[in-house]
């Protein structure tokens, strides 16, 4: 699975349930990086660093691209 797949996958499951998409963007501004609209694009991503750590500390691989079961349980977990 590839990142753009996996978006994909968690955008489908934002529309069948609104509750999810909405803990999905919450979670999505924790991860941005600091001071991302000093810097082109001028888009909240996260820092391609500290998600290489978090995949590893996770799944034991900085390349491991997450399942989007485990993305939407973190979501769940992480805004109640």
């Amino acid at each position: 699975m590839s990142w753009s797949r996996l978006s994909l996958a968690l955008a489908v499951r934002s529309l069948i349930r609104p509750g999810l998409g909405i803990d999905l963007i919450r979670v999505a501004w924790r991860f941005r990086k600091r001071g991302w609209y000093t810097r082109f694009p001028f888009l909240p991503l996260p820092d391609p660093t500290y998600i290489r750590w978090r995949m590893y500390t996770a799944y034991g691989d900085y390349n491991a691209i997450p399942p989007a079961r485990d993305v939407e349980r973190y979501a769940r977990w992480a805004v109640k």
